[in-house]
C-alpha cells in the first residue's frame, strides 16, 4: 500500500541508502546519472543524429532512447546494433537492449532552437543550411484551398501562404534614383 503521510523535509534530502522510500536524492542521483549517459551516448552517435535524439531512461538493462520522428526512428534503428555493443563496452556493461521511442517535443524544440528570429517568417529551414522559399504559384494554390476550409486549418493555410508575400525574393528592390546634382 502507498504511503501517503507526510514527511519530514529532511527526510525527502537524507541519503537514498539509509532509507527505502523514493527520497529526492535518489531522484537527483538518477537524473544526474541520465545526463551523462546522455552525453556519453551523444559521442556515440553520428553527428546528424545527435541533435534528434536523447536518452529518456534506463532501467533493468534497458536504455530508452527517444528521437523527434519515425524517419529519425529509422536512422537510429540502423545504428541500434552497433551503438548497442558501443555502449556496452564503453560506458554499460549491463545494458541489454535498446528501446527507440518517438517524442514530437523533441522536433519543436530543435525547430526553436535552429531559427533564427525571423527567418521562420520567409523560409524553411532544411538540416543543411539551404531553405526553401515558398512560390507565389503554391501560395495561390494554398490560399484557393484556405477560402474552402474552415477554423484552425484556415488560419494556418493563410500563414502559410503569406510565408510567400515576406518572402525576400518575392519583395520589391527599392529604386535608386539618380539625382539631379550629377
Amino acid at each position: 500500500m502507498r504511503d501517503s503521510r507526510p514527511h519530514l523535509i529532511d527526510s525527502l534530502f537524507s541519503n537514498p541508502i539509509e532509507t527505502s522510500q523514493e527520497s529526492l536524492s535518489k531522484i537527483q542521483h538518477q537524473a544526474i546519472a541520465l545526463v551523462q549517459l546522455n552525453h556519453a551516448v551523444n559521442m556515440l552517435l553520428p553527428e546528424i543524429l545527435r541533435p534528434w535524439c536523447r536518452v529518456a531512461n534506463f532501467r533493468q538493462g534497458l536504455m530508452v532512447l527517444e528521437t523527434a520522428n519515425a524517419s529519425w526512428q529509422m536512422r537510429l534503428r540502423y545504428e541500434e546494433a552497433k551503438l548497442l555493443s558501443t555502449v556496452r563496452i564503453q560506458i554499460l556493461p549491463s545494458l541489454s537492449s535498446i528501446d527507440i521511442r518517438i517524442n514530437p517535443v523533441l522536433a519543436k524544440k530543435q525547430a526553436l532552437h535552429t531559427q533564427d528570429d525571423d527567418s521562420d517568417r520567409h523560409c524553411l529551414c532544411l538540416l543543411g543550411g539551404q531553405s526553401r522559399h515558398l512560390s507565389l504559384r503554391s501560395a495561390a494554390s494554398i490560399r484557393h484551398v484556405a477560402a474552402q476550409s474552415e477554423g484552425k486549418l484556415k488560419n494556418v493555410l493563410e500563414r502559410l501562404a503569406k510565408l510567400a508575400e515576406d518572402s525576400p525574393e518575392h519583395m520589391p528592390s527599392p529604386k535608386i534614383e539618380a539625382s539631379p546634382d550629377l
